[in-house]
């Protein structure tokens, strides 16, 4: 089978201006993969993500569950032997998919009408917010 990628190479240079990391210096060890406690939930691994970015394949990292589920963790740059921290990536696309789209995925009425404590507020707002 072959995948015919669409490379956006400005996109991938605004998350790496945005999260400070070098996608290119991930070499797919799998370490960050590994470690994530959500990656039962993720159509896409984690390492795979970053292999996206690699090629260019913006659109299909963008219509992927993955970079919502990320949970900013961070075990995933605590594991990476070359540093590169993933949660940081992922918070990057997040903002770059919000800001493409101008549109906010949480109401906050919904979120204030339940009793959540201060933290969890305020990393929600935080990743789904633009």
């Amino acid at each position: 089978m072959r995948l015919v990628l669409k490379k956006n190479k400005h996109i991938l240079q605004k998350i790496e201006e945005i999260s400070g990391e070098n996608v290119f210096a991930c070499y797919q060890c799998g370490m960050c993969t590994a470690g994530c406690p959500m990656v039962s939930e993720m159509d896409v691994l984690p390492n795979q993500v970053i292999r996206l970015l690699q090629l260019g394949a913006m659109e299909e990292v963008i219509n992927t569950r993955t970079v919502w589920l990320c949970a900013s963790c961070y075990t995933c740059g605590a594991r990476c032997p070359k540093g590169v921290n993933l949660s940081r990536l992922m918070e990057a696309i997040r903002l770059m998919i919000l800001r493409e789209q101008n549109q906010d995925y949480v109401k906050i009425e919904k979120i204030v009408k339940e009793s959540l404590p201060q933290i969890a507020l305020i990393s929600a707002l935080r990743k789904f917010t633009s």
